[in-house]
């Protein structure tokens, strides 16, 4: 079985820590809560206007983090020269 690396907000991984069982590792607790739960189900569940203002959000971030990947490769980069 492979793995996937996830990014999570510092509140999404507390909540999710604070589900967490002995012996129970982060995979066993993200099938146990979504165990019959399917996106699905929330289809339209928001606005059309709602859902283009958070892509629109999403985008720029995803933008954000590409230049500011792209500096540190730089000033990386430079510090080698």
């Amino acid at each position: 079985m492979g793995t996937k690396t996830i990014s999570l907000a510092d509140d999404a991984y507390e909540r999710l820590r604070a589900e967490k069982r002995e012996n129970e590792s982060f995979s066993d607790v993200v099938r146990r809560l979504t165990d019959g739960v399917s996106l699905e189900e929330y289809y339209g569940a928001l606005s059309d206007d709602t859902a283009d203002e958070l892509e629109e959000i999403v985008s720029r971030r995803r933008e954000e983090r590409t230049n500011e990947h792209r500096k540190r490769v730089e000033r990386i980069a430079d510090a080698f020269e």
